[in-house]
């Protein structure tokens, strides 16, 4: 699998070198309230975990299901605010708590908060506020865990060039590390590195060197002494990608130690042209079903079924949710990927970490931004939910209503109708279901779509025997509208009449048939990368990126597609800086 990246545009600004003199204060005189601190001394005084940890880590694993990240955070460069997330806080661990997570992993990257040559000591300052969300956490109920994160491609990277120096500074951290939490808990686990990369190294050599660094971080936990002898400790594959080879590469890693408190993790955003919708990625269709059934499948049969569990320490969609920019990946079919995986992780025995930078809650006010969204990944935990093919169905304007027809998905529940609002539709007469072909009306349909204006005319759900019930769209709609326009490869957009319509993707080639844009592996461009829709503002955006790749003055043909089956074809041309566009 893709050695898949956080998204780049989720590393917010901030106020930056600001924010940590600020949070020394904070630290320092003890603003933020909840457990004590460790004393300058460094012996922590701390409340113990409210978690009974189960001595096999197999149960004790399964007792962090489910499991959050407390992403963009400690993690970010260079300090705590620095991505947009404000100062955690005790109550938003309580949060957590509350909303049934199990356990929370805590990214921290360590590089600007520890000197850079030997001794290669970490700011105590630093380090005490590291322990002050740990501890809080901990008091919360909660397992943690903790790594050296981002550290992975800022220095560690570098480790085929520059092994003494990085194993030695790797080394290092992990000793204070170690030192400073040797008597916590054992609900606190430690992780070794997160996706580890390697430059200028064969796959040969990156095995190497990350069994090196694995093996070297279980040699400096272990010897600490305290409650890190029996600690569960977590460590990955290269990348934390869960491909056969690098998972078997780790089963052979683990098995050389010896050790019953091991655990191996991978991280998991699924098929990648699904993920981030490029090379025609716009459902969540066989291949990307495949994709995650083998993940897991892969998972269980190299770890769990030989006793060693698994952390999925994240998981999630690229640049999705994204407050900022429309949603890349269609709605229904995001929460598809959810459902399936929630289920496929509770048959292989995997404990799952939803990787949140800030997308799905929201760090000032402590709500779910999108309460629905976050009530389907919840539901996963427990239970199946049914679907159907698509969450919309289309109805154009500019032709007469006719039945419509999707596929019900029951997913081992039981269909139990559809309703609109309060009112349960009638089967037979407002529908019919055969085998999986759930059939509208042309009548029900006319009767839902009412005075037919463009966009959502009514809602449905469809109720299953178990889980959620699914939102079903009957949309209005009529092809899309694309005008001439002129601009510049800095600023260029199209205007468009959308008339009920969504996009779902651009098709860009050149005369001769070859792939126009940065993508040049696919003509289907990346969502939000090459175009992005303004449904708002009437137009469609092309990208200074998309725009200033494509070859001067010669001609490009964009078709556009639509989620009601609608194909609009436009030309743009590139003439230096300035770019011409031309509807078909």
């Amino acid at each position: 699998m893709k050695d898949i990246r956080h998204p780049a545009h989720y590393r917010s600004r901030g106020p930056g070198r600001l924010a940590a003199l600020l949070l020394t204060l904070v630290v320092m005189l003890g603003l933020t309230g909840g457990t004590a601190l460790a004393s300058p001394n460094g012996t922590r005084e701390a409340s113990p975990s409210a978690v009974r940890v189960p001595a096999s880590a197999m149960d004790a694993v399964a007792a962090m299901q489910p499991s959050w990240n407390l992403g963009n955070t400690l993690d970010a460069i260079p300090d705590e605010t620095s991505w947009g997330n404000p100062l955690t806080t005790r109550k938003l661990l309580a949060t957590i708590r509350a909303q049934g997570f199990r356990s929370v992993r805590i990214p921290v990257t360590w590089t600007d908060h520890h000197s850079a040559t030997a001794p290669y000591a970490i700011d105590a300052a630093y380090m005490n506020r590291v322990e002050q969300v740990v501890d809080w956490a901990l008091a919360e109920g909660l397992y943690v865990v903790i790594n050296i994160h981002h550290d992975s491609w800022q220095w560690i990277s570098k480790m085929s060039t520059d092994h003494d120096e990085v194993l030695a500074r790797f080394n290092s951290l992990w000793t204070q590390i170690a030192e400073r939490f040797r008597d916590a808990p054992r609900a606190l686990l430690f992780e070794s590195v997160n996706e580890p990369v390697f430059d200028n190294a064969t796959d040969t050599q990156k095995t190497q060197l990350l069994n090196e660094l694995n093996t070297s971080f279980h040699k400096v936990v272990r010897s600490s002494g305290g409650g890190n002898t029996d600690r569960l400790l977590v460590l990955p594959t290269v990348g934390c990608t869960p491909s056969q080879t690098l998972m078997d590469d780790l089963s052979t890693t683990i098995g050389a130690l010896h050790d019953s408190n091991l655990i191996a993790t991978v991280h998991y955003y699924s098929w990648y042209p699904f993920s981030v919708n490029i090379a025609g990625g716009t459902h969540y269709d066989d291949n990307a079903q495949k994709d995650l059934d083998d993940a897991f499948a892969r998972m269980h049969d190299t770890f769990v079924a030989k006793g060693i569990p698994v952390y999925l320490g994240e998981y999630g969609l690229l640049s999705w949710p994204d407050h900022n920019h429309p949603d890349r990946v269609e709605r229904g079919e995001a929460l598809k990927y959810f459902e399936h995986l929630g289920y496929k992780a509770r048959v292989a025995d995997v404990t799952t970490a939803l990787w949140d930078p800030f997308a799905y809650l929201n760090r000032d006010t402590l709500q779910w931004r999108d309460p629905a969204l976050f009530a389907w990944i919840k539901s996963s935990w427990t239970t199946r939910s049914g679907t159907t093919s698509f969450d919309k169905i289309f109805l154009p304007k500019s032709s007469p209503i006719t039945a419509q027809s999707l596929t019900l998905n029951r997913n081992g529940t039981s269909f139990r109708g559809l309703w609109h609002g309060r009112t349960k539709l009638v089967a037979g007469r407002d529908y019919t279901v055969s085998g999986n072909r759930l059939a509208l009306t042309a009548k029900a349909l006319t009767r839902l779509a009412g005075d037919r204006a463009y966009g959502v005319n009514a809602t449905l759900r469809a109720r299953f025997s178990r889980g959620l019930p699914w939102q079903i769209d009957v949309v209005t709609h009529d092809t899309p509208v694309l005008t001439d326009a002129t601009g510049t490869t800095s600023s260029f957009t199209i205007p468009t009449q959308y008339r009920g319509d969504v996009l779902a993707t651009m098709h860009a080639t050149y005369a001769d048939g070859s792939n126009a844009g940065q993508t040049s592996w696919t003509p289907y461009q990346e969502f939000n990368k090459a175009f992005s829709p303004d449904y708002s503002g009437g137009k469609i955006i092309l990208t200074p990126e998309f725009l200033n790749a494509l070859r001067d003055t010669e001609p490009v043909t964009l078709t556009f597609h639509f989620y009601s089956g609608a194909t609009v074809t436009y030309h743009v041309t590139k003439s230096g800086p300035s770019v011409t566009g031309t509807a078909s």
